[in-house]
């Protein structure tokens, strides 16, 4: 996004974007431990003082990095919706996933900010739980109306009973899945059993495709003499299998 503003609130965005880029540099080069403000500063020809007049703290950064890894994320699931409008739930599904993973095997660095290992002391604020549904939402109308096997429904009723205890869940689900063929859970009504079902098909996708990206940005694949991409596909109709998703 350009800065908008007067000469002075540009210049500060400038160079608060300028900070962050460094410190994604950093980030790529040693991980989490080698982000330290006090090269950024160096780089940019800045006192360290002067530095956090654009970040208050280490932490101020990271988090700053944390939402546009996130808002990243479900903008590379998002645009990938276009492409499978109008396809069966399970072709769509194919595709959201290989987005994101797509998405993180470019940027690794970025992946793991959001998906590695928890940094020690810190704590990421309430808003990422938000960018975060952003990217996971996307998956919820997928299962509108699927009828899972009976190995996933104790899941289901699980989730069920979450949103339950949780409104906001439950209003969601029922945002996110409004418009679909399938069936709709209902805002005012509470959860319901589509509710669960939904979350279950969601939560699952997640999980399946963490599962091959984390391993793959990891190196852990290396040598086995197999396509991370097939590996995920079949992981994929697995689960949309489990779901009967057509």
């Amino acid at each position: 996004m350009a800065p908008t503003g007067g000469p002075r609130s540009r210049y500060r965005e400038q160079t608060r974007a300028e900070i962050k880029a460094i410190a994604l540099r950093q980030l790529a080069e040693g991980g989490i431990a080698a982000v330290a403000l006090t090269r950024i500063a160096k780089e940019l020809g800045l006192s360290g003082p002067a530095l956090y007049r654009y970040f208050a703290n280490r932490d101020d950064l990271l988090t700053a990095l944390i939402r546009d890894a996130y808002d990243d994320a479900a903008a590379a699931i998002a645009d990938a919706e276009p492409r499978a409008a109008g396809e069966p739930a399970r072709e769509r599904l194919h595709r959201l996933s290989a987005a994101y993973r797509t998405w993180a095997a470019t940027h690794p660095h970025r992946y793991l900010l959001i998906a590695g290992s928890p940094q020690p002391g810190y704590t990421a604020p309430a808003d990422t739980v938000d960018r975060a549904r952003s990217a996971l939402g996307h998956f919820l109308p997928l299962f509108a109306g699927a009828e899972p096997v009976p190995a996933v429904l104790p899941v289901a009723r699980r989730l069920t009973a979450w949103a339950e205890q949780e409104p906001a869940v439950a209003e969601w689900v029922a945002a996110a899945v409004a418009g679909t063929s399938g069936e709709a859970p209902r805002a005012d009504t509470g959860a319901s059993a589509a509710t669960g079902i939904c979350l279950a098909g969601a939560l699952m996708s997640w999980t399946r495709t963490h599962g091959v990206v984390s391993l793959e940005v990891a190196g852990h694949f290396a040598g086995m003499g197999h396509d991370p991409a097939g590996l995920l596909a079949a992981e994929i109709d697995t689960l949309a299998d489990a779901f009967r998703l057509d």
